[in-house]
């Protein structure tokens, strides 16, 4: 049985429910346990990620939070800067599910959110499930 850690950034609590709720049923259904961390932001994420990494209490990770646009060029700063570090941890073996939702507006959040429609919470668990079941394969 591995351990999953959800990161969240709480900003959208509404969306990250329906993100939550659809990570831990992939994860508890492929018979893992999983916590839950909030952190302020999308851009503490992987910050977050790399602690739990270095901790060695974690085999896996799911990223979640929802960045909407707004009126600024900081929603491409947010967007690309959280998803590059999320690679670059990736990159060094971390088996890490994206789950950090960057859309237009509340509409498109609540249909991927939402465990019934797209369920990308639910997505972003089964890709670190998947990326973790290939760590354990290369390890042989």
């Amino acid at each position: 049985m591995a351990k999953f850690l959800i990161v969240e950034a709480r900003f959208y609590e509404q969306f990250n429910d329906m993100l939550i709720a659809g990570a831990k049923a992939a994860i508890e259904g492929a018979g893992h346990e999983v916590e839950v961390l909030t952190v302020p932001g999308a851009l503490e994420i992987p910050g977050a990620i790399a602690l739990g990494a270095e901790s060695g209490e974690y085999d896996g990770f799911v990223a979640i939070g929802v960045v909407i646009r707004g009126e600024t060029y900081h929603f491409e700063i947010v967007a690309g800067e959280s998803a590059r570090a999320i690679m670059a941890l990736t990159m060094d073996g971390i088996p890490i599910g994206n789950g950090i939702l960057t859309v237009e507006n509340e509409d498109q959040a609540q249909v991927r959110a939402d465990p019934a429609q797209k369920n990308k919470g639910g997505e972003a668990a089964k890709a670190a499930l998947a990326l973790l079941s290939l760590a354990d394969r290369f390890a042989r």
